[in-house]
């Protein structure tokens, strides 16, 4: 049996949370409404939320950034959350004692969650930069390329 290997990438870092004592559904209910939204706006739409499950997402989230900036050297403001999952952990089971000798079961869920945040810099700059190549007539001040003219510059077509 042949392993692939990952690809590393390095404009990408995650946070993941386990045995967070919250049903999957309503912690589902949560990360599909950051999904997809910059750092800031999750953070923001986190707090204002009224679900209980918002604060460990909050946490999660809180926690990818740091990671960014601290083991890659991202910048906040350029995070997105590219990538979130809920998976369904075990299953927390108690007895309660009731009337008579008898005891209930109590089952508590447990859920994983993965927050990925990816760094959307590097695909501006390799956007513009395929922009560039496609049309290498018109300058970018955002990139500092030289830009030739094949005809004007003595370049190709120059006869002598």
């Amino acid at each position: 049996m042949i392993k692939k290997k990952k690809k590393k990438s390095y404009t990408s870092v995650y946070a993941l949370g386990q045995y967070i004592s919250m049903s999957t559904h309503k912690a589902r209910r949560v990360i599909d409404q950051i999904r997809g939204r910059s750092y800031e706006e999750a953070l923001m739409i986190l707090e204002l939320m009224p679900y209980r499950g918002c604060y460990p997402i909050f946490k999660l989230v809180y926690s990818a950034a740091a990671n960014a900036s601290h083991n890659k050297g991202f910048k906040e403001t350029n995070l997105v959350i590219s990538k979130a999952e809920v998976n369904q952990g075990n299953t927390v089971k108690k007895l309660k004692p009731r009337a008579r000798g008898r005891s209930y079961p109590i089952k508590r869920p447990t859920c994983h969650i993965t927050i990925v945040l990816e760094d959307i810099s590097f695909d501006q700059q390799y956007e513009e930069y395929l922009m560039y190549l496609k049309n290498p007539g018109c300058r970018n001040e955002k990139i500092n390329l030289p830009c030739y003219e094949t005809y004007s510059s003595g370049g190709l077509w120059d006869k002598k």
